[in-house]
């Protein structure tokens, strides 16, 4: 594996970190697959399994909205190492509470027992994903948090199925409430090992009334409006993801007459699948944080949730359903797959929405940030506990009927999405561009700084490089484009999305000129990057043309560093001038082998446009 992927798991800035939180999702897998199972033998008269599984999951996550304002304070205030060793001793005192009720099968002391465990997790949730780049450097950001949601989710697979286990044909109590309260300790002892944390606002007042603190910590997160429809795009997840989970358990039950070895196949499927959508989303993403697989999960999620409705149909109807008459069947095959890919869609989905909070977030309220998140994420689960007592159990609606409700409710909440952020919609855009019609290799854009304004100039080829570009740099680029080309149909609406600059000829049309410029020095004095073409228009023969004087005005008003790029292998492609006019002839070739290099930064005060060109026409001809 590459560096920086899974060597993060030797290293003691991330190690002990993510076997702490993998030990206690784990844990948690563990106590709740055995207590499902608990309340499914029927050992609480009266009520309903369904309604007893429901009202535990709104029990678990009751805690969420009610205590993650103080959660948030607490992890901004004070050292975030130290705050995860005393959560896990806590988890130690719960879990020996735990053992006592699985020994005398007490239900209703095991849900208490529950909404302990979610008040447990309340706190630690702010500090796990702040804690993340704190430790960790901007290009670590996507690799850390596609680890810890494989980890996380393989702690669910292998807990979920620990669990149904260990309860299995009424198995001794006792080797559960062991195995609990074990798992605790380990993971107390991992978290010794994490380094220390620093608090991020430690002058930070913690204040009591959680509801008035509830609402201003949601006001943090609403500070960056595509951050806030990021907390609720992860919010969504979390009500599909519990609604999924808590229905499985009826479904394997009432509707493939399956075993509870069936049941953990199914459950371990999806786990699988997120896991491995989020591994290979970091295998995607390259390192960076890469938007345009969220709209790319949604579509998944959709899909493989309305086929789900339909998979089951073909099994043999009041045939008692063992892993191995399951998978015998075809359309056994075709529901692991359906769930396997709500899995791995959910992956591409949930991974980058986490590493850009943590990207575009103030790093003093972050905490705080990933508090309201799990607030949300918490009525939105309180949501999908209802909406499961609703829809299942009083308007009648059957399980397979609730999924496929599930995905069309999907398919509105991602329109809305993408319409109110089209970033989303334009990363994917840029991401299949850069991954269907060309294989791009870079080099050197280590030299384009993680923070801090600079200014890019490039060879112009074709009508796409602002796009190979964008897909390219880690950060977002306010790029500078001839107006006609800007202006393009459909293009249009690219370009102003991604806050492109216009510019035209300084006498053919002075207002858009002094335009551009004052937007140029604003963006730059804002801390941003701006892109530049000096040559002025597309290559009409695939030569570099003359570099205009514009890149000297802009450094002399704002002195900031430039860095030289180059784009090769676009020439007499689909979107270049070779050939005739771009746009009036059909692709020739796709997955076209393209290279953008760059040079290092120039000096400010060193810079001269021809010297500019003669290093992008050097860098042009790098093999």
């Amino acid at each position: 594996m590459k560096e920086g992927v899974f060597s993060l798991l030797t290293k003691r800035r991330f190690g002990p970190f993510f076997f702490t939180q993998f030990l206690g999702a784990f844990n948690d897998n563990v106590f709740r697959q055995a207590l499902i199972l608990l309340i499914a033998t029927g050992v609480v008269a009266g009520t309903e399994v369904n309604t007893l599984n429901n009202v535990a999951l709104a029990l678990f996550i009751l805690p969420y909205f009610l205590f993650s304002a103080l959660a948030g304070q607490v992890a901004d205030k004070y050292d975030r190492a130290m705050l995860v060793r005393r959560i896990k001793l806590a988890e130690v005192a719960i879990m020996a509470c735990a053992a006592a009720g699985f020994f005398f099968s007490s239900v209703y002391f095991l849900l208490a027992v529950l909404f302990l465990m979610g008040l447990q997790s309340t706190f630690f949730g702010p500090i796990k994903y702040s804690i993340i780049p704190q430790h960790l450097g901007p290009r670590e950001l996507v690799s850390g948090n596609a680890l810890v949601e494989m980890g996380t989710f393989l702690a669910i697979l292998l807990g979920s199925i620990s669990g149904v286990l260990l309860k299995m044909d009424a198995a001794d109590p006792l080797i559960v409430s062991v195995a609990v309260v074990g798992l605790a300790a380990l993971g107390y002892l991992a978290a010794r090992g994490i380094p220390a944390a620093p608090a991020a606002d430690p002058g930070t007042r913690l204040e009591w009334n959680l509801w008035k603190e509830t609402w201003r910590i949601v006001g943090y997160a609403r500070e960056v409006k595509s951050v806030w429809i990021s907390v609720l795009g992860i919010s969504w997840f979390w009500f599909l993801g519990a609604a999924y989970t808590t229905q499985l358990k009826v479904y394997v039950d009432d509707y493939l007459l399956g075993t509870d070895g069936l049941y953990a196949l199914l459950l371990g499927t999806f786990s699988v699948g997120i896991g491995f959508g989020s591994w290979l989303c970091e295998k995607l993403s390259g390192h960076r944080v890469e938007l345009g697989l969220v709209p790319l999960g949604s579509i998944g999620l959709s899909l493989f949730g309305i086929d789900l409705f339909f998979s089951y149909a073909g099994l043999p109807k009041g045939v008692e359903m063992s892993i191995a008459a399951f998978t015998a069947e075809p359309s056994g095959w075709r529901v692991l797959v359906d769930l396997a890919g709500i899995g791995v869609f959910g992956g591409f989905y949930i991974v980058p929405l986490f590493a850009f909070i943590q990207q575009r977030s103030d790093p003093r309220h972050l905490a705080r940030i990933i508090a309201a998140n799990n607030i949300l994420n918490a009525l939105l689960m309180v949501a999908s506990a209802a909406a499961g007592i609703v829809l299942v159990g009083l308007l009648d609606l059957t399980v397979p009927q609730f999924f496929l409700v599930l995905a069309l409710l999907n398919v509105l909440v991602a329109a809305y999405i993408y319409t109110v952020v089209p970033e989303f919609l334009i990363r994917l855009l840029v991401w299949m561009l850069t991954n269907v019609l060309y294989r791009i290799k870079t080099r050197g854009l280590d030299n384009i700084p993680d923070q801090g304004p600079c200014l890019l100039v490039c060879n112009h080829v074709s009508y796409v490089d602002a796009l190979l570009l964008g897909g390219a740099v880690r950060r977002p680029v306010r790029f500078v484009m001839f107006k006609p080309i800007y202006d393009l149909p459909l293009m249009n609406y690219i370009f102003r999305t991604g806050k492109t600059i216009p510019i035209d000829g300084k006498e053919r049309n002075p207002v858009v000129y002094e335009s551009a410029f004052r937007r140029i020095r604003e963006e730059l004095e804002d801390g941003q990057v701006v892109c530049i073409f000096p040559e002025g228009r597309l290559t009409g023969d695939g030569e570099l043309g003359e570099f205009k004087s514009g890149v000297e005005k802009i450094v002399k008003e704002t002195p900031v560093p430039v860095i030289p790029m180059a784009l090769s292998g676009l020439w007499g492609s689909f979107f270049s001038h070779k050939g005739g006019p771009a746009l009036t002839r059909l692709p020739r070739r796709f997955w076209s082998r393209i290279t953008l290099n760059a040079g290092p930064p120039v000096a400010p005060e060193a810079v001269n446009a021809e010297d500019l060109r003669q290093r992008v026409k050097t860098l042009r001809e790098r093999p």
